[in-house]
């Protein structure tokens, strides 16, 4: 049986391939190192995958996201807090506010992938994409498989609530995921309207209140003031 043969029976996935690779002082160190390596491709190899479960919109992530003084922090959360996703462990919901192209939906992906990094289960939906699926799901009596799908998930991103009102059906099948998720996810939220504004997505009032009181009770409200992005760089484009 040759290194590779005996490293997969193994299941060391990485040794066979790296093992040349690393320098040699002394017994001790060469295993240390050879093993963290070995632990450190298993621990990229899983982010990825979970990356890819997660179904991100695009390719943002913290480390180009520009802050600023256009994001205004509730007082009990700052900038370190927030990235290090400890809200997740809390079970604890972000909900970011404020016009579009602000930098919202490019703030909750890089939470997310960050969230990855870190061993977190994340998914992420356009939320009328969401509403969609539920609606198609209600149709075919597959609504409680969907349900089931989010048991083992920690973060579930919910991007542009308020950009298109839902159906009466619509709304209420969205209510019924957030209330199963109440207390036992985290979920961030993007949304260009107030929480006094949800009406005008949410054909009933009393249900509005009921999700809003859901998704608030143990939140961090994150508001974007300021200028779009995307208009501000078309502009100084046209300018140059």
């Amino acid at each position: 049986m040759n290194i590779r043969d005996m490293c997969k029976s193994l299941r060391l996935a990485y040794v066979a391939d790296i093992y040349e690779k690393i320098p040699f002082e002394n017994e001790t160190q060469y295993l240390e190192a050879l093993f963290r390596k070995e632990f450190e491709l298993r621990e990229e190899a899983k982010a990825e995958r979970l990356i890819k479960k997660a179904k991100f919109v695009n390719y943002k992530n913290l480390a180009d996201f520009q802050w600023g003084d256009q994001i205004r922090f509730p007082p009990q959360l700052d900038r370190t807090e927030l990235i290090d996703l400890h809200f997740i462990s809390q079970k604890e919901n972000v909900v970011l506010t404020g016009s579009p192209g602000t930098g919202k939906t490019h703030l909750a992906t890089g939470l997310g992938r960050e969230a990855c990094k870190k061993g977190y289960e994340v998914r992420f939906y356009r939320v009328s994409d969401l509403v969609d699926m539920l609606e198609r799901m209600w149709r075919e009596g597959k609504l409680q498989l969907f349900r089931n799908r989010f048991k083992k998930v920690d973060l579930i991103i919910l991007d542009e609530m308020g950009y298109i009102p839902f159906s009466k059906e619509g709304a209420e099948l969205l209510f019924q995921l957030i209330t199963d998720w109440y207390e036992q996810k985290s979920i961030i939220i993007t949304s260009n309207l107030e929480f006094s504004q949800w009406n005008r997505i949410f054909v009933d009032s009393r249900l509005t209140a009921a999700l809003v009181d859901r998704v608030i009770h143990h939140a961090h409200v994150l508001t974007f003031a300021g200028d779009s992005y995307r208009v501000s760089h078309a502009l100084s484009r046209q300018n140059n």
